[in-house]
């Protein structure tokens, strides 16, 4: 699975609009309402590299309201439960 950060500026006028368009984008797992440099991120996870380009720059980017996007695409992805795991000596509590 690749993960993908995408930062994304959009007519504030139109950000709710924007937000829930991208949201129902395949590919798409979550999208943000944030403050800061983008007025959106949204997590994009695909199965390659090339669904990327489908995702982002065929789909994403041509959402009405989006002025501009940012990608960063993540090595590895950690959460909680990963974390757990790898400190996990296999004992039961």
């Amino acid at each position: 699975m690749i993960s993908a950060i995408v930062l994304i500026n959009a007519d504030v006028a139109r950000i709710p609009e924007v937000a829930q368009a991208i949201a129902e984008l395949d590919g798409v797992s979550e999208v943000y309402s944030v403050a800061g440099d983008a007025d959106l991120i949204a997590m994009v996870r695909v199965r390659a590299h090339e669904d990327l380009a489908d995702v982002i720059a065929d789909r994403l980017n041509k959402v009405p309201g989006v002025t501009g996007t940012s990608t960063h695409i993540a090595f590895r992805t950690y959460s909680r439960h990963d974390l757990e795991a790898a400190f996990s000596l296999g004992l039961d509590e």
